[in-house]
């Protein structure tokens, strides 16, 4: 009995471990309870489950991995769950089979490293979080760097490493003192804890002294960098926040509801435009977010087959063509593309998610998404996955076409680039397009579905550092949240309130100067994982021969 008793109170001590660290996790990032999340928590949020992984076989650490990757990215992306069950449930399991790999990954290489086996997992932990940006899966969030987007001086970096060298610094600590910990009995924690820790760091001196260095100079760089642009040209840019999901129109019965309520959605739009001009009649741009405007301009311009959502579109456009502000429009563009929709029923139609630049009422340049968010916005897998395809249809997902060409729209004075959605969130896109020409990164973005500002600030935790990488500003046109403008080091100088209508005049400064990233992009992310790969092939050759050798 008393053996019984033993082996359930070690489960749950283990579990309790797992949860604290999956609870330490959630809270470094922008959370319900802390709105910008507490990035100190971020220094040392994953020891709990390292300490698992060091008191268990291989086969416990895939179920604990599975429990950690389950509950760490239910807690940490909640509303994910707000927009579609569906949404959160292919999430949850692929952080679910994420982990546990992982965790698999890491006792791995306790056995194939016995005294830097800390190291390896760090580093294979910086590789894990490259990889998974990548692919028709990549999601950024939860990139450890991403949690420090307060800490002005030390994100400075970014400039140089990209997120992956914040990550660098962040996670260390936690790998360093789960492996201090590892000899440390917990029924002697007083006795022994003086004399492992010390014996430890005396014998990793090297790793720690390093580790601090590199602190040191991050810190160093981040606070002596110029970040005075007073005497930097600058332009002026009218942000849009209309507070109402343009998409919520379809829960509508019927279409004079749906058409009303497009039309009320155009009325707060341009009300809360007349009113930023009137501010500030020398605007450069007026920026309207994602998707804001629902009725597809090109289309109903020209083919005019529903003369309700045309007559909504006119007066757009005529709303436009008395203004000599250039206007950015998120909008559905739709056309006949009989080569890529051969389907006479669907009149071979083709949408594109896309930021539209008006200039007098006519469409001047257009930029159509190239990162779509996979299963709600593509999923390219129809012929492998036909059953998975058809209930994404079922659940009436709204397809669109991928766009291949980064467009760099340019005004007088400056050019910007219009990343939608959460391609702000991936590093490679913002780059190619300050590669390309950008001096501005103009965002547009619906997180409205969500209805949570943890939500929207953990994507604007993104938006920070694409604007430190690149050292170029960032602005940000949201439908509910946040709407605000990001300088090149990454402060945020102006935010409107979330979940509110309100416009945001801002004036954001042209820094000509390309960084180190912009021009080498994620070099240090890429060595992480070919480095993780490199330690894990040799480090596997040489037990075995090693094993061999002992035979």
């Amino acid at each position: 009995m008393k053996e019984k008793n033993g082996w359930i109170k070690e489960i749950l001590f283990q579990l309790i471990l797992v949860i604290s660290a999956s609870l330490l996790f959630t809270l470094s990032f922008p959370n319900p309870v802390f709105n910008n999340g507490l990035p100190f928590l971020a220094w040392f949020c994953y020891i709990p489950m390292l300490l698992v992984i060091q008191k268990n076989g291989f086969l416990p650490c895939l179920g604990w991995g599975a429990v950690y990757g389950l509950s760490a990215y239910f807690l940490f992306n909640h509303w994910l769950i707000t927009f579609h069950p569906a949404a959160g449930a292919v999430v949850y399991s692929v952080y679910l089979f994420y982990l546990a790999v992982l965790f698999l990954l890491f006792r791995f290489s306790i056995l194939l490293f016995p005294k830097k086996y800390y190291i390896v997992q760090w580093i294979i932990w910086l590789g894990y979080e490259y990889l998974r940006t990548l692919g028709f899966l990549g999601y950024p969030y939860g990139i450890t760097g991403y949690s420090q987007w307060r800490i002005i001086p030390l994100i400075q970096i970014a400039g140089i490493t990209g997120v992956w060298g914040v990550s660098a610094l962040v996670t260390f600590p936690s790998f360093f003192i789960a492996a201090a910990l590892k000899d440390l009995s917990f029924k002697n924690v007083k006795r022994q804890a003086a004399a492992v820790l010390k014996a430890f760091l005396k014998r990793e001196l090297i790793p720690a002294c390093l580790f601090l260095a590199a602190l040191t100079a991050a810190l160093i760089f981040g606070f002596t960098r110029n970040v005075d642009f007073s005497g930097s040209p600058s332009v002026k840019i009218a942000l849009i926040q209309h507070n109402s999901d343009p998409w919520e129109a379809h829960n509508f019965s019927t279409s004079w509801q749906i058409h009303d309520a497009y039309r009320k959605d155009f009325t707060i739009l341009r009300e809360l435009s007349q009113k930023a001009i009137a501010d500030e009649p020398e605007l450069d741009l007026v920026v309207w977010p994602e998707t804001a405007f629902v009725p597809r301009i090109y289309w109903h311009s020209t083919y005019r087959d529903n003369q309700d959502l045309w007559n909504i579109v006119k007066d757009l456009l005529e709303y436009l063509s008395g203004k000599e502000i250039p206007f950015l429009i998120g909008n559905d563009d739709t056309r006949m593309d009989p080569e890529k929709n051969p389907n006479a029923r669907e009149n071979f139609q083709v949408s594109y998610n896309s930021a539209l630049l008006f200039k007098r009422g006519e469409i001047a340049e257009i930029y159509r998404k190239n990162h779509l968010v996979p299963f709600t916005e593509h999923f390219p897998y129809k012929k492998q996955f036909p059953v998975i395809y058809d209930l994404l249809l079922e659940e009436d997902t709204h397809f669109w076409e991928k766009g291949n060409e980064q467009t760099i729209f340019k005004l007088p004075g400056f050019s910007f680039a219009a990343p939608i959605c959460f391609e702000d969130a991936f590093g490679y896109i913002s780059r190619n397009f300050v590669l390309n020409g950008a001096d501005v990164l103009v965002n547009l973005t619906n997180d409205a579905w969500a209805k949570s500002l943890s939500a929207q600030n953990q994507h604007l935790s993104t938006s920070v550092f694409r604007a430190v990488e690149n050292h170029r500003p960032m602005v940000r046109s949201t439908v509910s949240g946040q709407t605000c403008a990001i300088d090149p080091s990454g402060r945020v100088i102006s935010i409107s309130p979330a979940f509110t209508q309100s416009f945001l005049n801002v004036s954001v400064p042209l820094v000509g100067k390309k960084t180190f990233y912009t021009l080498y992009g994620d070099y240090l992310g890429i060595t992480f994982a070919a480095a993780a790969i490199i330690l894990l092939l040799s480090g596997s050759i040489w037990y075995i021969i090693g094993k061999y050798k002992k035979e």
